[in-house]
């Protein structure tokens, strides 16, 4: 009897076609906004790990978590895991600012966070995470 091959599951699947999925099934405004911080991600830091955790959330790793992804109806979030301990002279942060630990910025219709700043918060987080 031949052998089944494994069924192609969220579990199996590499995170990069998981994370394309996503944007793709958000075609609108939001997966725009996905697509674009998930791009300048990259440029930051281009040896930066994809991953997908929480049955659904797109996550991006440097030596630990940088920065989550989650979309919702109203805006796109983007989480740092140790967000409080970055420096941001920009103030891209405009969510979670109340915990020791977390700070996120949600990205609305129609505005996008100044790219450069969004880099270097990224490669902040790489060194924070580094340094640990």
């Amino acid at each position: 009897m031949p052998r089944k091959s494994p069924e192609t599951t969220e579990e199996t699947r590499p995170a990069a076609e998981l994370i394309d999925a996503r944007i793709a099934a958000l075609d609108d405004w939001r997966g725009e906004a996905l697509a674009r911080m998930r791009a300048l991600i990259h440029e930051a830091l281009p040896d930066v790990e994809e991953t997908w955790k929480w049955r659904g959330t797109p996550v991006w790793e440097h030596n630990g978590i940088l920065c989550t992804g989650e979309s919702y109806k109203q805006a796109v979030k983007l989480t740092f895991a140790n967000g409080a301990a970055l420096p941001d002279p920009k103030q891209l942060f405009n969510a979670s600012l109340d915990g020791n630990t977390r700070r996120a910025i949600d990205i609305h219709e129609g505005a996008m966070p100044d790219a450069t700043a969004f880099k270097a918060l990224i490669r902040a987080a790489a060194k924070h995470n580094a340094a640990k």
